[in-house]
C-alpha cells in the first residue's frame, strides 16, 4: 500500500467522518484514523441535526462509515496516532504501533475531552440523567425538577439561564465553591431558583436514573436531572507540537476554510469550535477543512 496521502485526517468524529466524505468525492487520497474513542460514547441519542435527530452516535458513525466507503480513494484506519512531524513539505504520522504514513496535508479533528467536577459518583449519570447541553437533552428533561451543576462563573451563569427555558423547577449547585456574584444571584433567585452552596458527595439512582442528590453537610434534594458545565480540553496536543495558534477558549484558531497558521495544517469539529458543541456544526465544520484542503491542493498543483 501506498502510504503518502493527499490528506490525513486524525479523529473519526462528525467533523473528521464529514471531511472524509468530502475529499472522497474530491478524489483525493485520504486516510482517516480513528481510534473509536469518540467524545459522545456516552450519549444516549444524538439531536439537533435534521433527518437524524435522535439517532445513536454509534448508528451515526456506522452510516457514515458506508457512506464513506462508497468512495475507493478513501481509507480508514482503526489506529492510534502516536506522533505527527512536519519535514519539508510532507507531515510523517507514526501510530502507536510504529506504521509510518506521510501526508501532504492534515486535519485535525480529534475534538474535546470533558473534565467532569470531582463528585464521588457523577460518571454512572452523566449521558443517562446528567447531561452538558441542554440543546441537545433538554426536551427530554424539560419540565422535571432538575439541578444545574457549575464551578465557573462567566459561563455559568449563561448556563443558567438556558437550561430555565427547559424547565421552570431548578435548583443550582456550586459544589462547595463561592462564585455567583450578588448581582447574580440576585436575578436567580428573583426567578424562583434555589442556589445551594455545599459540596455535592454523590448521587442516589438507578441505573444512571438520578434520583437525589447528597451533600457532604448531610442534607439532600430530590433531583430527577440535570445538566453539568464540564471543563473541555484538547483530546490531543498535536495542533500546539506543530505551532498552532489557539483562540481564547482553547480551541484552535482557524479561517473558514479550518485552515491554521502552519501550512498544511487544518482543524474542524469541537478541536476548534468550543461552543456550541453540536453534530451538525461539527460535520459542517468538517466540510470546510475539506474544501479547504482540495482548494490549497489544486492552487499547489497549477503553480507546479
Amino acid at each position: 500500500m501506498n502510504n503518502l496521502f493527499d490528506c490525513a485526517i486524525i479523529g473519526g468524529g462528525p467533523a473528521g467522518l464529514n471531511a472524509a466524505l468530502v475529499l472522497g468525492r474530491a478524489r483525493r487520497n485520504t486516510i482517516l484514523f480513528d481510534n473509536d474513542n469518540p467524545r459522545n460514547a456516552v450519549t444516549q441519542e444524538s439531536h439537533g441535526f435534521i433527518t437524524r435527530d435522535g439517532i445513536k452516535p454509534h448508528e451515526f458513525r456506522e452510516i457514515a462509515h458506508r457512506d464513506i466507503s462508497k468512495y475507493p480513494s478513501v481509507i480508514h484506519k482503526k489506529k492510534e496516532i502516536f506522533s505527527i512531524t512536519k519535514k519539508e513539505q510532507l507531515f510523517e504520522l507514526v501510530t502507536s504501533d510504529k506504521e509510518l504514513y506521510q501526508s501532504k496535508t492534515i486535519i485535525i479533528s480529534t475534538g474535546l475531552k470533558d473534565v467532569l467536577p470531582d463528585i464521588e459518583n457523577i460518571v454512572d449519570y452523566y449521558g443517562k440523567s446528567l447531561f452538558n447541553c441542554p440543546y441537545c437533552d433538554g426536551w427530554e428533561l424539560r419540565d422535571k425538577p432538575l439541578v444545574v451543576i457549575i464551578e465557573e462563573q462567566t459561563q455559568g451563569f449563561h448556563f443558567i439561564q438556558t437550561v430555565y427555558n427547559w424547565s421552570k423547577d431548578l435548583i443550582v449547585c456550586t459544589n462547595g465553591k463561592s462564585i455567583l456574584n450578588a448581582e447574580q444571584k440576585r436575578l436567580i433567585q428573583n426567578n424562583g431558583i434555589k442556589i445551594i452552596e455545599n459540596k455535592i458527595k454523590n448521587f442516589i439512582g438507578k441505573d444512571g436514573q438520578m434520583e437525589k442528590i447528597y451533600f457532604e453537610s448531610g442534607d439532600n434534594i430530590i433531583r430527577k436531572g440535570g445538566f453539568v458545565l464540564p471543563q473541555p480540553i484538547q483530546a490531543s496536543d498535536f495542533a500546539k507540537k506543530l505551532g498552532c495558534e489557539y483562540n481564547s477558549l482553547g480551541g484552535i484558531s482557524v479561517d473558514f476554510y479550518g485552515r491554521t497558521n502552519i501550512q498544511g495544517v487544518y482543524a474542524a469539529g469541537d478541536a476548534s469550535v468550543f461552543a456550541p458543541a453540536q453534530l451538525i456544526i461539527a460535520a459542517a465544520e468538517g466540510l470546510k477543512a475539506a474544501a479547504g484542503v482540495n482548494r490549497d491542493l489544486i492552487q499547489k498543483e497549477f503553480l507546479e
